[in-house]
């Protein structure tokens, strides 16, 4: 006879999977009453009852043995861990969801949803990824290993930027960096840990804290040649930009450009070079040429990776630049066509395109709706402790507003 109370979370599990209701699956020969005491855990399963319900569900009976569940999350943990593609990945996820609950292998599980998170962090679905983080964070704890749990919560403060959740992101950061530093874990830990924190400070317009840690991090990976030392010279890049010093950031950019290869990671390597125009074109003046080599490198890269939400970030820095360049109708189209596909980008982004929005609202000759478009998302960014973007968006309404007034 199976055991409860896995076989009632399986069940419910197997029923929830293909859609069916209490009584769709029960149908006539079984009671609804009695199917929902078995999924609670309330009653033991009969063997005509087992057999009745893998008929229902259209498989064989040994999908309610716990251990082909445990056996099956490990197969395609080592089928997705050897081959990541979107198909071992949706597999994974699918063996996840069934291992719920079961605890047979806390370490495996573990693995096993820092792949499948990782996965929706390319794919930008980061409220999916967030869960799992969640769930990772919490089962690092219960493991009690140092190294994991600083990895869990530095992945879960990146993931919680990128959603605008500010705060709860740096009381996340800042417990991955206490961690990694108390337990004098290795020094990638350390960086992730740092890379996470920096990011979220600056965010949090608390700019000196993030020099200083972004100082600590380019120091603690000065000797290597790796994807940690290229995203430490990013990150120092970006603080020094939200400081106004776009000198002393392009010198940190042009190490990591020049000696971070493609081969090393082309999707930091097409990063870089979208961190890098943008970066020119948020220089005075703006050096828009320059700006444009480097989104054609970065557009190279883009025909490789077929990721979506670097493919919208490319399209909205090419507005930008047609913005700048007074190219409006230019701006106005491209603009419409990353609007017009389902948002995959980080809040910061998608911020982004509302301001390009507003200001265009504004040289368009609707000014009213462009003030009130570019207040609200001020107002909501620093509501949402993003105190460096609300000051952005108050700098670039000014600016458009003075440069209107100018034109006309």
């Amino acid at each position: 006879m199976l055991e409860q109370p896995f076989f009632g979370r399986r069940l419910k599990q197997l029923r929830t999977e293909r859609g069916l209701s209490q009584a769709a699956l029960a149908g006539d020969g079984m009671s609804t009453g009695y199917l929902s005491r078995l999924e609670s855990g309330a009653r033991k399963p009969t063997p005509r009852a087992v057999d009745h319900l893998a008929a229902q569900l259209g498989a064989d009976v040994s999908v309610f043995d716990e251990e082909a569940v445990g056996d099956s999350l490990s197969q395609a943990l080592a089928i997705a861990a050897s081959l990541e593609s979107d198909e071992t990945l949706e597999a994974l996820e699918r063996a996840l969801t069934a291992d719920a609950g079961t605890d047979q292998d806390p370490p495996l599980r573990w693995q096993a949803l820092w792949l499948v998170a990782r996965w929706h962090r390319r794919h930008n679905r980061q409220e999916r990824e967030r869960d799992l983080l969640e769930e990772l964070v919490a089962l690092g704890e219960r493991l009690g290993q140092p190294a994991l749990r600083v990895r869990g919560l530095a992945q879960l403060a990146r993931c919680l930027r990128a959603r605008g959740e500010i705060g709860r992101a740096a009381e996340v950061a800042a417990a991955a960096h206490r961690l990694a530093r108390e337990h004098a874990l290795a020094v990638p830990d350390v960086a992730a840990s740092l890379l996470a924190l920096v990011s979220v400070e600056s965010e949090a317009g608390r700019l000196a804290d993030a020099r200083t840690h972004a100082d600590e991090l380019t120091a603690l990976t000065a000797d290597r040649r790796d994807t940690l030392w290229a995203e430490a010279l990013w990150t120092g890049a970006a603080v020094r930009v939200r400081q106004g010093d776009p000198e002393s950031a392009q010198t940190l950019l042009d190490q990591a450009l020049a000696g971070f290869p493609s081969t090393g990671n082309l999707d930091l390597w097409t990063r870089l070079r979208v961190a890098a125009a943008r970066l020119h074109t948020q220089k005075s003046p703006p050096e828009l040429d320059t700006a444009e080599r480097y989104l054609e490198q970065a557009e190279s890269g883009l025909a490789f990776l077929g990721i979506p939400a670097l493919e919208q970030d490319v399209t909205s820095l090419r507005a930008e630049l047609a913005f700048q360049g007074g190219r409006f109708a230019d701006a106005r189209a491209l603009l419409d066509r990353v609007r017009g596909a389902v948002p995959q980008m980080t809040y910061r982004n998608r911020v982004r395109l509302d301001i390009l929005d507003g200001r265009l609202l504004i040289v368009e000759g609707e000014e009213q709706a462009g003030l009130d478009r570019m207040r609200a998302l001020a107002e909501e960014a620093q509501a949402s402790a993003n105190i460096d973007l609300a000051a952005d968006i108050w700098r670039l309404l000014a600016e458009t507003l003075s440069g209107t007034r100018d034109r006309a």
